[in-house]
């Protein structure tokens, strides 16, 4: 997250994420689920920026007028919290500049909550604590603290309990996102908790000494069965990955994106075109976002 701020506006870039790995561990009392997963952040980011607005009131505008704007935005719910947490009435106006495709397993909403968390406890001078504002974080949501503590981590618990990690390389990735979006919520309630969980030692090892290779045979997304279930285009997605056969793929998050890891920047930008090429035999009558992108923090 980059925050700059010039003539009273605050603008940040709010980076997306990609799941490396994600494993479910268990159904909790609460609904949600016991997960281990790792974090990535990429350079893919939505963009806000933030001014202060003396009547206290929080006004939310954006680019793409398919994005709401109204209370149930994170980036509001974010503001709301913080006047409630410090009980300031101190007002913003907040434009956001949308990148990040939705419901795409990319973590968009929540990376704008913690831009806002730690946009507004800048502005509003308020000085709250990183482990305080963490804690603000994850009653917003469970991806909301990593984007606080990123750009890389494992999460474990609902993805809120994180042990954040040093990247030795800087990975580059092929995002492909299908027009359409899915339901997290969908996509947790079709998946079943396995019997045996993967393990996420391999992966570990292999982020530790920067071997993409070992990487890429390491991925794993417990949820991606049952996002294909739902979406035939993510399996579409999964099929022309497995026919131009990087060095590993899957999908992130709950989808619908999924990515392809290069072994370099060119490698990536190569990919990217042929899988243009592919989807567009393959399904032409979608239109399909890609993006090459890499992962934040090593530059």
């Amino acid at each position: 997250m980059r925050l700059d701020i010039s003539s009273g506006i605050l603008r940040i870039q709010a980076p997306a994420k990609v799941n490396l790995f994600l494993e479910i561990l268990g159904k909790r009392a609460d609904g949600y689920h016991d997960i281990c997963t790792f974090f990535v952040a990429v350079s893919l980011h939505d963009v806000l920026e933030i001014q202060e607005e003396a009547t206290g009131a929080i006004h939310l505008s954006c680019d793409d007028p398919h994005v709401p704007v109204g209370e149930s935005n994170l980036i509001v719910r974010a503001a709301r919290l913080l006047q409630r947490h410090t009980g300031r009435v101190m007002g913003a106006n907040i434009r956001l500049v949308k990148r990040i495709p939705m419901q795409a397993g990319l973590g968009g909403g929540s990376s704008d909550a913690a831009a806002t968390l730690s946009g507004l406890n800048m502005l509003w001078q308020l000085g709250i604590p990183d482990a305080e504002l963490m804690r603000l974080a994850a009653e917003l949501g469970s991806d909301v603290p990593f984007f606080l503590n990123g750009p890389a981590a494992w999460g474990m618990g609902r993805g809120e309990v994180l042990e954040p990690m040093c990247l030795p390389t800087t990975l580059h990735f092929v995002l492909v996102c299908p027009p359409r979006g899915l339901s997290t919520a969908e996509v947790y309630r079709r998946c079943r908790v396995p019997d045996m969980p993967v393990s996420p030692e391999p992966l570990r090892g292999a982020l530790l000494s920067g071997d993409v290779e070992v990487i890429g045979a390491a991925l794993h997304n417990r949820l991606q069965e049952a996002a294909e279930e739902l979406a035939q285009e993510v399996r579409t997605v999964r099929n022309v990955f497995e026919k131009l056969k990087p060095v590993g793929h899957r999908m992130s998050g709950s989808g619908s994106c999924c990515f392809a890891l290069g072994r370099d920047a060119a490698e990536a930008a190569a990919l990217a075109e042929q899988t243009r090429t592919e989807l567009g035999r393959e399904r032409p009558d979608l239109s399909w976002k890609v993006f090459v992108v890499h992962s934040e923090g090593q530059d």
